[in-house]
This record gives structure tokens, sequence and C-alpha cells, in this order.
């Protein structure tokens, strides 16, 4: 399984990070794609270098695409039409789409949260469309995967990997971290 974390300057660490350790865990390969360049800084000012960029990625279609929060990572989530076209593809492709904190406000300026179920971070609500907003701190609704924020990041990595793997893999995985559900 593919997976594409899209990392755009000012994306939240944890939100990124968090999953790409649990889906690499539960056997996915994942290509944190810089949408600014190789080299991303955070939210919190950490370097990071992506393993491609979003201008260099193969033709290979992701099974999924996830997209981390942060204010500033979303504006230039939303200002990267490359960006947004891989989102688009992926979703008309019938793969997944996650994203989780503000991110999730992406997905609903491309209408995949019309109609669905679907949780931002507190205080987003205003920018979801037509989502049916949810109360939780990870909601999967079909191939559409959201998450509040930063305290819900390995609870997202688990659901992604249950997605994609099962249940029982996922388990695997939190097991093996030792997963401690608050």
């Amino acid at each position: 399984m593919l997976v594409d974390i899209l990392l755009a300057n000012g994306f939240e660490e944890t939100e990124a990070i968090a999953p790409c350790d649990v889906l690499r865990r539960a056997g996915a390969e994942v290509r944190l794609v810089g949408v600014n360049g190789p080299q991303i800084e955070s939210s919190h000012h950490i370097l990071l270098v992506a393993d491609t960029t979003i201008d260099a990625l193969d033709d290979r279609q992701p099974d999924m695409v996830v997209l981390p929060g942060g204010r500033r990572g979303v504006e230039n989530l939303l200002a990267s039409e490359a960006a947004l076209e891989l989102v688009r593809r992926a979703w008309a492709a019938g793969k997944y789409v996650a994203a989780i904190c503000a991110a999730p406000t992406v997905l609903a300026y491309l209408g995949i949260t019309d109609g669905r179920s679907a949780v931002c971070y507190p205080g987003m609500e205003t920018h979801m469309g037509r989502a049916e907003m949810k109360d939780e701190p990870v909601v999967m609704d079909g191939r559409l995967i959201t998450a509040r924020a930063a305290g819900s990041s390995m609870a997202f990595g688990l659901a992604l990997a249950q997605a994609l793997f099962g249940a029982e893999i996922a388990q695997s995985v939190a097991d093996g971290v030792v997963y401690a559900r608050a």
C-alpha cells in the first residue's frame, strides 16, 4: 500500500510524523511529499527533508493521501494546485483521503466532505461546507477519514492503518507501541 503524506511549510509535526510512523509499522510504503520543495519547515520550526517533492512524484497512484494540519500548512496546501489536484485524483480514483486538524477544510474546499461525516479542529467548523460535523477524535466515513487535532494523531494513524490493513494489523501496531487510549 502506497501512502502520500503532503507536507507544506507550516504543517503540524505530530499530525504528520505519528501517522507516518504508524503506517510504516503497519507495512505501508509512505512517501513524505514536499509541497514547497524538498526541505519543509513545520509550524514549530522543525526542518524535515521530504522523500520526494510534489513536482517529482512518479506515476504511481497512492492508495491514500494524508493532509496534516497547521494553519500555515493548510494555507500552503490550498495555494498549491498540484497538491489539490493530487487529492482530487485520489478521491476520483476511489482511494482514501484523510486529513487532520485544520486540513479537513482543504477537503471541504474540494467538496469532498459535502454530505459526509467529518471532524476538524474546534472552531473551524464554519469552513467545512456541507459536512455533517461530529464530536469525535477521529471520524471514518467510507474512504474519508478526518481527525480533530494533534492530540488525535496516534488514533488518526491507527484509523489509517485499519482502513488499509484491517483491524488486526492496526491493533498489532497499537500493542507494539503500547498505545494508551485517554
